[in-house]
């Protein structure tokens, strides 16, 4: 019996990526696009240029196609995931009335405004990749997060006038939705040309790319944590119900069907503050890391490890990019001494990373009730043993790490393997696809130094900075207006 495979699609912030697996979720090939420079323009603008989703899609599927070789009729399915909180904007052929607005577009925080005649339909990037690859009117309801008119109970659009209303949606605009694992449509012979998909395959709807994400990390038990260690750090547990009025974390349809992920506060330009600072560490880290024929991160993770926990009383807080609503926010490092170096700050840097994501992991399992057994993390960080080692003292959890990291695109294929009837389940198609690379064990003495500092010190610096802060950012900011 020939062999069968499934295609992931994971369409993120700055690139496509295409990866094929096996039944039993190994790579067996992937292609990889970067996404061009977002637009941006005055009045908080951020739009993709041109037709970016779709051209990295077709550009990522070829690559992927030309290394998988000539077993594409073995394909038999493929896993839509893309970027959630997008806005797109379409005419009545379905082509692009304008270019994809950005999740970090101001426009997409309100309901919509009918501004272009041409607009016929309003859909998420899921929506319109899933048109141009199936020539289908169609769209996976668990994308369609924030300004959506959504039923969250009966997983379909809102039949309320008044929730119509709100978001300025009249269902004509919308298409029509679908469920994870429920077939959104079949590869076109255009879009076959386009990409190198086979036509005819089938297309499987998915769900936002976090919680495709988190599914694909093995996120199916609500007491397990899922920490995605990327350009913006998330943090996700699961549960049964859409939730009320909470505080400390916000619901949104899991890849589940009928089933919820809990999303707590995450950390901005969360792994881009470590690239940031092996950038300004320049050239000397560079030549070293050639030296030894590692990469710089490798290097840094090696010099580190060396360093006590706790990075001899050095800390850092992780508020590279504040949020509107706080703007004189600033990152910080706090409590120098003479012998601290790049080995030192790096640590710090990490340590903070990890204590962050502790408390706002913790402030969400307790809002809920929830008590934790493991933690699971994904994203490039986890290449790193130091840091999943330190994640593992801060939770004084096992910190458990995969051998596929970039988990949406094993997600998106878990949906289209359940969805065809491949596994029955989607416990049993985590069991057969998600593979556990290893496990950090907490180290006693490290875990009762952490608590001590997160609790103690960490959890209430910034009651102590912000004022410092706050008053620098008045000073400059009234300087700003006068000049």
């Amino acid at each position: 019996m020939e062999k069968k495979y499934i295609v992931g699609i994971d369409g993120g912030s700055q690139s496509t990526k295409i990866v094929i697996f096996d039944l039993e979720g190994n790579i067996v090939a992937e292609g990889k696009e970067n996404l061009r420079p977002m637009h941006l323009a005055d009045g908080g603008v951020v739009e993709h240029p041109g037709d970016d989703l779709w051209e990295s899609l077709c550009i990522a599927a070829n690559k992927a196609m030309e290394q998988f070789g000539i077993r594409k009729n073995n394909i038999v399915g493929i896993g839509l995931g893309s970027i959630r909180c997008c806005r797109v904007l379409l005419k009545k052929d379905g082509t692009l009335a304008q270019p994809v607005i950005s999740w970090m577009d101001k426009r997409v925080a309100t309901p919509y405004v009918h501004e272009n005649p041409e607009v016929s339909y309003v859909t998420s990037t899921n929506g319109y990749l899933t048109h141009r690859l199936t020539g289908e009117f169609k769209d996976n309801i668990g994308n369609c997060f924030g300004q959506w008119p959504v039923d969250y109970e009966t997983w379909d659009w809102s039949t309320d006038e008044a929730v119509l209303k709100q978001y300025n949606l009249p269902r004509e605009m919308l298409f029509d939705v679908v469920k994870p694992g429920d077939i959104l449509g079949y590869i076109t012979e255009t879009a076959s040309a386009k990409t190198g998909l086979p036509v005819g395959i089938p297309v499987i709807a998915t769900t936002s790319d976090k919680a495709v994400e988190g599914l694909g990390a093995g996120l199916i038990h609500d007491t397990s944590a899922f920490v995605s260690l990327g350009t913006y750090i998330s943090s996700m547990v699961t549960g049964e119900e859409m939730p009320q009025d909470s505080v400390n974390y916000w619901g949104i349809m899991s890849s589940i069907p009928g089933k919820y992920a809990y999303e707590g506060y995450g950390i901005r330009r969360g792994m881009w503050t470590v690239s940031w600072f092996k950038d300004l560490l320049g050239e000397k880290i560079s030549l070293r890391a050639n030296y030894q024929q590692i990469s710089e991160e490798e290097y840094l993770n090696e010099q580190a490890q060396h360093v006590p926990a706790g990075s001899d009383g050095l800390m850092t807080v992780l508020d590279w990019l504040a949020n509107p609503w706080e703007p004189f926010k600033r990152g910080m490092m706090i409590g120098f001494n003479a012998h601290h170096d790049y080995r030192y700050m790096y640590r710090s840097v990490l340590e903070g990373i990890a204590y962050t994501m502790k408390n706002n992991v913790t402030r969400m399992t307790d809002e809920l009730g929830k008590e934790m057994e493991e933690v699971i993390i994904t994203g490039g960080g986890s290449n790193s043993d130091l840091l999943m080692q330190i994640f593992a003292d801060v939770f004084n959890l096992p910190a458990k790490r995969n051998v596929v990291n970039g988990s949406a695109s094993v997600g998106a294929a878990i949906n289209a393997a359940v969805g065809l009837g491949i596994y029955p389940s989607y416990e049993e198609a985590v069991a057969k696809m998600v593979k556990v690379k290893d496990v950090f064990q907490p180290i006693p003495e490290n875990v009762a130094i952490y608590k001590r500092l997160n609790e103690e010190v960490y959890q209430g610096l910034t009651e102590h900075t912000d004022t410092v802060l706050s008053k620098t950012f008045e000073i400059l900011h009234a300087n700003e207006q006068s000049a």
